[in-house]
């Protein structure tokens, strides 16, 4: 069921979206990361509709993404544009 991410793959989203590989506080990147986990647990959820656990995880994460774009919006309402444009969020 886990969808555990290689120390590469994590560096390779947040030097798309973080700038460099070490930036790993960045919120874009931050929210990269959080959205490639979500769909992943979604596909998950598409085939095991029971598993709960999962579930919840899924409900959390994406209440730190939506609390992170919130806090970009309010700061930088570009790079908010800019990134819910690339990762194909809508709103």
């Amino acid at each position: 069921m886990a969808n555990y991410l290689t120390k590469e793959e994590i560096a390779n989203i947040f030097t798309e979206y973080g700038g460099k590989e070490g930036n790993s506080g960045s919120t874009e990147g931050q929210i990269a990361l959080f959205s490639h986990r979500i769909k992943g647990l979604s596909d998950h959820l598409q085939s095991n509709k029971k598993d709960h656990s999962c579930r919840r995880t899924l409900l959390t994460l994406v209440g730190k993404r939506k609390r992170l774009l919130r806090y970009l919006a309010s700061k930088d309402i570009t790079k908010y544009r800019e990134l819910i444009e690339k990762l194909g969020l809508r709103k």
